[in-house]
């Protein structure tokens, strides 16, 4: 049995790829900070599922988690590195807090190098040796939303730590990758479907795509061999202002 982790695991992106290695008969380790959503998660995936209440932005959760996941399973075939937060985006660049910086800056960036460094120490000391971890860039690790500065630039700085560990993960048979997403239509992007703020300053309603697609492509990218690599995947609803001008 391959093993999977998910962080993010609760709800949204992370709660449907999570279900979708559990239905295809991986053991999944759940991590998020809400512990009665991962063990709803965990309750519906069944006895290959472990939940573990974690904060990534604190290295040494992170190490307790990759230490229950080792304990529980032995070993690390997939990590998916999805767990994310954003700013207000009512709030403007001159008048984001440093606190709310930080919180960005804390979960999705420095919370993805936690992940992927206890991935490095467990992949490349277990047998066979190697793994796989995809983080989820979004589509803003390519062009900002108005009022997005914090996510926005970590989302590029995920970029910047796929590529390096793509390349540092070689030695040991870890192939590192990224899935960037679109209007995945989950709780979090309901608000989409009224109205979301434009770059020529208007708010217009967007189209989102069932989360199932990201479920799906993330399997795939996971369902590669080792000497095979989805280096960048973008899916996205097709109809979202994003490519040209919209």
């Amino acid at each position: 049995m391959k093993i999977a982790m998910v962080t993010g695991a609760g709800s949204g992106i992370g709660k449907a790829v999570a279900l979708a290695f559990g239905r295809e008969g991986y053991g999944v380790v759940l991590a998020g900070r809400r512990a009665d959503l991962l063990n709803e998660v965990a309750a519906a995936i069944g006895p290959n599922a472990l939940a573990v209440p974690t904060d990534v932005a604190d290295p040494d959760a992170v190490k307790a988690l990759f230490a229950a996941g080792k304990k529980r399973f032995g070993r690390l075939d997939v990590l998916f590195n999805n767990a994310g937060t954003g700013a207000p985006g009512t709030i403007l660049l001159e008048d984001l807090t440093v606190d709310m910086w930080r919180n960005v800056v804390n979960v999705n960036l420095s919370g993805v190098f936690y992940c992927m460094q206890e991935a490095f120490r467990v992949m490349k000391a277990q047998s066979p040796q190697g793994g796989r971890i995809i983080n989820n860039g979004s589509i803003s690790a390519h062009a900002p939303r108005p009022n997005s500065a914090p996510y926005t630039s970590t989302k590029h700085a995920v970029t910047g730590l796929t590529k390096s560990g793509s390349l540092d993960g070689r030695k040991y048979d870890i192939a590192v990758c990224q899935i960037d997403i679109g209007n995945a239509g989950t709780d979090m992007t309901e608000r989409m479907k009224t109205g979301m703020p434009q770059a020529n300053g208007t708010v217009a309603p967007e189209p989102t795509m069932d989360v199932e697609n990201v479920a799906k492509t993330v399997l795939y990218m996971a369902s590669l061999p080792l000497d095979a690599n989805a280096q960048f995947v973008t899916v996205m609803a097709t109809k979202m202002p994003y490519i040209g001008r919209g």
